[in-house]
């Protein structure tokens, strides 16, 4: 299983960028995923997460409002839309797909890891 991970950038504070996550040697989309970030010097931290369906989501507080996830089961990919980017969201983003179908915010139960995505947020 691999997932790839793609989308990050230099981007100026207040605007906008979209990740996207494609999987292959697996079905994606019977599986919740998650996206998480590390900035330097700082753990990983889960960003927000989707169920398989969809019809779930979660999302960090210093996230929500601003970030979507959504999922495209045609095209097996996860995005991560990204607005009103701010300098603390500067991190490599990583995408992972869970061991079951249900959305969990337990690092653990990622299975699955993306190489990760650089956002660079200027001021």
């Amino acid at each position: 299983v691999q997932l790839q991970a793609s989308g990050g950038g230099l981007v100026q504070a207040g605007g906008s960028l979209r990740l996207s996550c494609t999987a292959s040697g697996r079905t994606f989309s019977v599986y919740a995923a998650g996206w998480f970030r590390q900035a330097p010097g700082k753990e990983r931290a889960f960003v927000g997460g989707i169920s398989a369906s969809g019809g779930s989501t979660w999302y960090a507080d210093s996230v929500k409002g601003r970030f979507t996830i959504s999922r495209d089961k045609s095209k097996n990919t996860v995005s991560l839309q990204m607005d009103s980017l701010k300098p603390e969201d500067t991190a490599v983003y990583y995408c992972a797909s869970s061991r079951g179908s249900q959305l969990t915010t337990r690092t653990a139960s990622y299975i699955y890891w993306g190489q990760g995505t650089l956002v660079t947020v200027s001021s």
